[in-house]
């Protein structure tokens, strides 16, 4: 099916599936997952557009979304691009500071909210926000504070009136793939926000794109969406799955993600690197609880799964009838039930982006047989640059350049894009978006290289490489992205511009330490005291030690502190999307930096 606009998916796909289930929601009574068929869905998207409508929203109007995950969100969305209004999403943990910006910035007159906390923050910054005339809330459970201005959704869907469809209609008659769609705030790591603009034809064109990239996506397949939906990766891949026509389960809280896979069984699931490293701590974990032999059965298993898997399938190889058949066993015997405890065992796409996924997990995971997708991607390339394709994918690289798009590697080792899914540029920042532009391809920012296969790798953040007084150049993501494979590292910084050897700052996992004193006999529970304590202090510099044994002497990490609790969003210290502020990190710590480098 092509989509001209995201005005009338729904609508289309309504004709199509009718009563087909769309989408699902968790009742927050029953604890069930509830079904909204195609049909429902078209409804409450014409509803939700008239209510729009009577409050003044037209064409080109910004509104805000300012929730966590819920259907109501996929509602308002649609309604907005049925108006050819622009949706302003923004992340459910964002600070009242951060909406108060993005709000002035995109003169947002109509804001949708989630729970109380959103509420609470729209309401504090109420006084700063003199363009902004409606708040309209999902939960019914929220306190409203008694002014004009806030509404309950369902109560607001009660004021759209089927004689606004005549009108609504001309509007949808007079949509064009130039349409403004969203306006996406980047989480700023550096400066304030730069809200991205992203009009429908950059999503229609990824649609395209992904069709001959991702032929099996279809009606058959159950999509579970934790991710953000004002997160591009995760908003992107829900637009594909229902212009797919598959399911979408909508998942409101994150922390309840492994219930929620082993509920709904998902067969595609778009995700980042810090949920499968927190899903391999678990499997170790319980290796590590076997018998010696025991151990060693899984040892081998792996071993079969990665000659099967990586060896043979991945480069399009027949095995041989020995390996096929100790596979079979093997799959059979382990592995498939390591992915029906997990609740992952109808997988057939799970893509991961967001960041680098360490080698190792990717090779474990492939090994046993769960179809990781590796992918990178960006707010202003509407999402997909890069991903493994079905074979003959390499692991170290985020894959090949989705067809259609052009990549080039520039000064720095700059990857640079080109193609028509690149953002028009930053709302109201000219000079901004004139400097994310070189001879028309797009500076992202991020370095890397594209080999001679077409395998595109990414290093590092630019902005975020350092130079040592020694004159090394060093990738803190890199060092960070391995330390935190280890079950017993939360959050780390690395530290060294302009100094002569290379510090970190670690937040260890509050249970992990708890646990490990226990085990080395140390009198204390107060985490506090362990963080400075000879033991767990030589503990972690044997766990960093090995985990960078395979690094040049450069890199290596010669001092490092412990620090309870870690870094947060309310702080400023990482953002939304949990990437590291650095210059804030090093501004809080500096006083815990200088003694790492004058001691």
């Amino acid at each position: 099916m092509a989509v001209p606009h995201f005005s009338i998916l729904v609508s289309e796909q309504a004709k199509k599936y009718g009563t087909r289930n769309a989408l699902f929601f968790k009742d927050k009574t029953t604890g069930e997952w509830r079904p909204v068929s195609w049909n429902m869905f078209e409804q409450n998207v014409l509803q939700t557009a008239r209510a729009l409508f009577s409050i003044g929203v037209m064409p080109t109007k910004k509104v805000g979304i300012y929730s966590q995950n819920m259907v109501e969100c996929v509602y308002a969305d649609f309604a907005n691009y049925a108006l050819r209004a622009v949706s302003v999403p923004m992340f459910a943990t964002a600070s009242w500071t951060q909406v108060r910006y993005i709000v002035n910035d995109a003169a947002i007159e109509t804001i949708f909210v989630g729970e109380q906390e959103q509420y609470d923050n729209v309401i504090k910054a109420l006084p700063e926000m003199p363009v902004l005339k409606h708040i309209i809330v999902f939960d019914n459970a929220v306190v409203l504070q008694k002014d004009e201005m806030s509404i309950y959704f369902d109560r607001f869907l009660l004021q759209g009136n089927e004689s606004a469809d005549i009108k609504i209609e001309e509007i949808r008659r007079q949509a064009s793939a130039a349409d403004l769609a969203i306006i996406m705030y980047t989480s700023g790591t550096t400066g304030e926000p730069k809200g991205v603009m992203l009009n429908h034809a950059p999503f229609l064109e990824t649609l395209l794109l992904h069709d001959a990239a991702l032929p099996t996506v279809g009606e058959a397949d159950r999509s579970l969406s934790f991710l953000p939906l004002s997160h591009i990766f995760e908003r992107a891949w829900c637009y594909y799955c229902l212009y797919r026509g598959a399911q979408i389960y909508v998942n409101q809280r994150p922390q309840e993600i492994q219930t929620a896979i082993k509920e709904v069984r998902p067969t595609l699931m778009c995700s980042v690197p810090r949920f499968w490293e927190k899903v391999i701590t678990g499997i170790r974990e319980q290796v590590d609880s076997y018998s010696p032999l025991m151990k060693g059965i899984v040892v081998w298993a792996i071993e079969i799964g990665k000659m099967y898997n990586l060896n043979y399938l991945r480069v399009e190889k027949k095995p041989p009838l020995w390996l096929k058949l100790h596979y079979k066993f093997v799959d059979r015997v382990i592995f498939s039930k390591v992915k029906k405890t997990l609740g992952i065992e109808n997988a057939t796409i799970f893509p991961v982006a967001g960041a680098a996924l360490d080698n190792e997990i990717c090779t474990f995971l492939r090994s046993l047989g769960i179809p990781i997708v590796v992918g990178y991607g960006l707010t202003e390339t509407t999402a997909t640059v890069s991903f493994f394709p079905q074979t003959n994918y390499k692991i170290g690289t985020a894959g090949k350049v989705l067809q259609g798009l052009q990549v080039r590697i520039g000064d720095n080792n700059e990857i640079q894009v080109k193609g028509k899914t690149i953002t028009q540029g930053y709302y109201n920042k000219p000079e901004a978006t004139a400097a994310a532009f070189i001879d028309g391809w797009f500076r992202t920012g991020d370095a890397g290289a594209l080999d001679n296969d077409g395998n595109l790798t990414v290093t590092e953040r630019i902005k975020d490489l350092f130079k040592t007084t020694n004159g090394k150049y060093i990738a803190p993501q890199q060092i960070e992205m391995k330390l935190g494979t280890s079950k017993y590292v939360d959050q780390v910084a690395v530290i060294g511009d302009q100094r002569n050897y290379v510090t970190a700052i670690i937040v260890p996992v509050a249970g992990e330490l708890l646990a490990l004193a226990k085990q080395l006999n140390i009198p204390t529970g107060n985490i506090y005291e362990l963080l400075t304590h000879p033991a767990i202090v030589q503990f972690y510099q044997t766990l960093i030690d090995d985990l960078q044994s395979e690094m040049a002497s450069y890199e290596k990490i010669k001092k490092f502190r412990l620090i309870n609790p870690g870094f947060t969003m309310e702080a400023g210290e990482i953002t939304s999307t949990l990437k590291l502020r650095r210059a804030v990190i090093l501004q809080h710590y500096r006083k815990l930096i200088e003694e790492m480098y004058n001691t």
